[in-house]
């Protein structure tokens, strides 16, 4: 039996499981995305696992503003690209994240 890797995210880091490509094409309301969707970089998500959070200067820790399981919106040149065991994740700093959709 293979053991899953366990990715943490050090400091104000966030991993993020990009939306793939079908799921950036629905939408509810029936709005029709243009094909050119499908060229670019991904830029909504779902957060995988967070850091314990930025440290201010005065030592303390500042908790995270978003949590796993969250849908969030981020920059599209904030994120390192990574691979694991054949999936693709964002890792990106908490500030790189623009919202939270709900």
């Amino acid at each position: 039996m293979k053991k899953e890797t366990k990715i943490i995210p050090l400091g104000d880091r966030v991993l993020v499981k990009p939306f793939t490509k079908e799921d950036a094409k629905k939408t509810k309301s029936g709005i029709i995305i243009p094909e050119t969707v499908d060229q670019e970089r991904p830029e909504q998500g779902k957060v995988i696992a967070v850091g314990e959070g930025r440290m201010n200067n005065e030592g303390k820790i500042l908790p995270m503003k978003v949590k796993v399981g969250d849908m969030v919106i981020f920059s599209k040149y904030g994120p390192d690209e990574v691979k694991v065991e054949g999936d693709e994740y964002f890792m990106l700093k908490e500030e790189n994240i623009l919202a939270i959709i709900k």
